[in-house]
């Protein structure tokens, strides 16, 4: 888990307005603080935060919002969280500090981590740690905002940034799955010397580690900040690409080249893509961000207890939910597919479910779930929870009732991996 804004109280407030000179930033932080510190360190339920939220502003979007909206928000918070924990919310910055160490020493053991760890063989004992970083604010403004990115395209491979950004927001934006985020075309707009910083910082990161990696990042009033980078989790397809790529690139050897593509043979790269039944393309009933692709069919379920009853009774299932949360990992297991309201490509949940091998899509703001009725509407058309869907994570659209599929193979790709083996094979 990550907690943003640690230090911030009443007795802060005042020098950080003196400090920045950005009542906006503020309040935005303080708020956010109170919220994520309940949610996390208290445990109170985040729908408690979100509720009063909506009772104090309405469904207004949070980066339209004033300053005095923000404060008046802070304060809202404040009350919900010492009605929730039967405290007052700390004002202590050392005392925010231990309990946020607390809480992220926790998470480890939450249910989420922990079926995490059971689907990828990793040890419980192995533990965790705690990195503390200064603040930087991507809720600064319009020069300012918040991303996460992959070094190459973790779907295809393509040797291209490919990332998701919010303007005048903090990461957790990005990464919660609750927050829709757009793609780079309008960072590299906005910010083309951002967008120069970022493309030169990926080929440091592949350069130093010899791998494509994830990289979160923040830009404040035009300058860029990286903040923590990984080995990205990517499609099999992707991963033969660039394993082949970076051998052409130098980047790495032949070796590397064949441990990463080890077991990678023609049948874990088959695609499918639907076709045309009777030669009659069907209308798709919505679009959404691919997260990872690939074509996945099968009974709508609304959370994670149909996802497991109907996936024991050898149904296939496709899970449609408002939010691309890592909480759900459970159903994903169970699921051919996710379709979520809101996330981005990027969000923790995206890229467990591309890891997980499941075809993704996020971010479709047409889809409108009645959890109480069971159903999602999606403009005039109102699917039933057990009613068939479609995903294409190729073209980032979905259908009504089961496409007619087919499978075809990369052989260009299959080409060079062949290459690749006969040339190791005769050293």
């Amino acid at each position: 888990e990550t907690l943003l804004n640690i230090g911030l109280c009443d007795a802060t407030v005042g020098g950080l307005l003196r400090q920045t000179g950005n009542p906006r930033l503020v309040w935005d932080a303080y708020r956010r603080l109170v919220a994520s510190y309940g949610e996390l360190a208290a445990r109170l339920p985040a729908q408690r935060f979100e509720e009063a939220a909506v009772a104090l502003l309405g469904n207004h979007d949070e980066r339209e919002l004033d300053f005095a909206d923000l404060r008046s928000l802070t304060h809202r918070f404040l009350e919900v969280y010492a009605q929730g924990a039967g405290r007052p919310f700390p004002q202590e910055p050392s005392a925010q500090l231990a309990g946020a160490i607390e809480a992220v020493f926790a998470s480890w053991q939450s249910p989420k981590a922990c079926e995490y760890r059971r689907l990828n063989g990793i040890s419980d004992a192995i533990g965790t740690a705690v990195t503390v970083q200064c603040m930087v604010f991507g809720n600064a403004g319009g020069q300012s905002g918040a991303g996460v990115g992959f070094t190459r395209d973790p779907v295809t491979g393509e040797p291209a940034l490919w990332l998701d950004f919010l303007f005048n927001a903090q990461g957790e934006d990005v990464v919660s799955g609750r927050r829709s985020a757009d793609g780079h075309a309008e960072l590299a707009t906005v910010l083309p010397e951002v967008w120069q910083a970022l493309t030169a910082a990926a080929g440091q990161l592949e350069h130093a580690f010899g791998d494509m990696q994830d990289f979160e990042f923040t830009v404040q009033e035009g300058q860029l900040f990286m903040l923590q980078t990984r080995s990205g989790k990517r499609t099999p397809q992707a991963c033969a690409r660039i394993a082949l790529d970076m051998l052409d690139e130098g980047l790495i050897g032949p070796g590397t080249a064949l441990e990463r593509t080890a077991g990678l043979d023609r049948q874990a790269l088959a695609r499918q893509r639907i076709v045309a039944a009777n030669g009659v393309a069907a209308l798709p009933l919505g679009r959404a961000a691919t997260a990872s692709s690939g074509v996945a069919v099968g009974e709508v379920a609304l959370d994670a207890a149909r996802a497991v009853a109907r996936r024991a009774a050898g149904v296939a299932v496709v899970l449609v939910r408002r939010d691309a949360e890592t909480g759900d990992i459970a159903a994903l297991e169970m699921a051919t597919g996710l379709l979520t309201q809101h996330g981005a490509r990027t969000s923790h949940a995206a890229v467990v479910a591309r890891q997980l091998g499941k075809v993704c899509l996020v971010g479709c703001s047409q889809l409108s779930i009645d959890e109480e009725a069971r159903t999602v509407r999606v403009g005039d058309v109102t699917l039933n929870e057990g009613d068939l869907l479609t995903l294409d994570g190729n073209e980032g659209v979905f259908y009504a009732g089961a496409s007619r599929i087919e499978v075809d193979y990369p052989e260009e790709l299959l080409a060079r991996l062949g290459r690749l083996r006969r040339g190791a094979g005769a050293t």
